[in-house]
């Protein structure tokens, strides 16, 4: 992708979060009728109209790009520049009035993430990075920090279900015992964390692409290392993260694979 065009596509997918933003702050002021999806999951109107105004912006500003939604899915073909866009990420806290919830936008050029965008406007908090340029959070520019022990580190933990009849379930219990501290902030939040050097170590299991796309980008971009929960980068059938400072991770990493 050329400059020209990532410049135009980051520009493009902060406003599509903006415009996304209005959309769910107006429906958490009001609220809104509550769906169950054909996987048990919620959804709102609050989910669907604003991903129809992040499809048009983005669209509009790079119409040769392909689309991949949460609640629209596909629409072009998945080889080429290919949007990742989850309108509402959260969708259960959201209808429980607890604000940990965010508009999730990336863009993948040829399988590989090249920028994110991840918003949650309720929350107060927005970051962008883009393959190169660094992350930044609401215009000042982050980087993870540089923990390198073990019993110095914060690690956040989330969607952890899949892993408790998992091999290395013992070994996330040694990682709990030999950390510093250990949190569960969840979705966006501890990635923002993570990015802006106020966490070491992020785990999750149970995930899916558009949940992580953006945050992917962020996170690499301020300098920390985000896998799979074995080592893979993520691509289209991620369904788990290891994300964290460059030390930490390669510590957990080699833990969890024993």
């Amino acid at each position: 992708m050329n400059p020209d065009t990532a410049t135009t596509a980051l520009a493009a997918a902060r406003e599509a979060a903006a415009a996304a933003a209005t959309i769910i702050t107006h429906y958490w002021r009001r609220g809104v009728a509550v769906e169950l999806k054909a996987d048990a999951t919620p959804v709102t109107a609050a989910d669907r109209e604003a991903e129809q105004a992040i499809r048009g912006v983005l669209q509009a500003a790079l119409p040769q790009a392909s689309i991949y939604g949460e609640e629209y899915g596909l629409q072009g073909e998945r080889d080429a520049l290919l949007w990742l866009v989850d309108p509402l990420d959260g969708t259960k806290s959201f209808v429980r009035r607890t604000p940990f919830f965010s508009t999730q936008i990336a863009l993948m050029d040829r399988h590989e993430l090249v920028l994110g965008v991840s918003s949650a406007p309720v929350y107060g908090e927005t970051m962008w990075a883009s393959a190169g340029g660094g992350a930044w959070f609401e215009g000042e520019r982050v980087r993870v920090a540089e923990t390198t022990e073990m019993a110095q580190a914060s690690i956040s933990i989330g969607n952890v279900r899949t892993l408790a009849g998992d091999a290395r379930w013992a070994a996330l219990g040694g990682l709990i015992r030999d950390a510093n501290r250990i949190r569960g902030y969840g979705d966006f939040c501890h990635y923002h964390l993570l990015a802006r050097g106020s966490l070491d170590l992020v785990i999750e299991s149970d995930v899916n692409i558009l949940d992580i796309a953006a945050l992917a980008v962020i996170v690499r971009e301020a300098g920390g290392v985000f896998t799979d929960l074995d080592g893979a980068p993520p691509t289209l059938q991620t369904t788990s993260v290891l994300a964290g400072t460059p030390a930490i991770h390669a510590q957990a990493l080699r833990r969890l694979r024993r």
